[in-house]
């Protein structure tokens, strides 16, 4: 069964480039989102497996978003995701109820499944 994803950033483009190249892995990409009230009715809504969350959502935050969607644990896994090195986040995403990091150049089936330890 394909995993069921939600991708939440503020940039129109990467949502359509990011969920191509996810739908071609596999993902089923189930909704889009560009805030975290979107993101939060889109979650409630269409009950995605994961969670694909921009740090930076302009005014808003990623870390934020994922402790409103993992509150009291649980919800959807949610990975946070940058086009910032991993080594800029790497403290934050630890402290944080998400999954873990990908950088958006890494996005892939392959690396999400790895980071929610499901076997390829």
């Amino acid at each position: 069964m394909p995993l069921r994803c939600l991708i939440v950033d503020d940039s129109h483009a990467f949502l359509a480039t990011a969920g191509a190249v996810l739908e071609r892995d596999g993902v089923t990409v189930v909704g889009v989102a560009s805030s975290i009230a979107q993101a939060l009715r889109q979650v409630r809504a269409l009950q995605p497996d994961v969670v694909l969350a921009d740090i930076g959502l302009g005014e808003e935050s990623g870390f934020d978003l994922a402790r409103l969607v993992r509150d009291g644990d649980t919800g959807p896994a949610v990975i946070l995701i940058s086009a910032r090195d991993e080594a800029d986040y790497a403290e934050l995403v630890a402290a944080s109820p998400a999954a873990g990091f990908l950088a958006k150049a890494d996005l892939s089936a392959g690396a999400i499944a790895r980071l929610l330890g499901h076997t390829p």
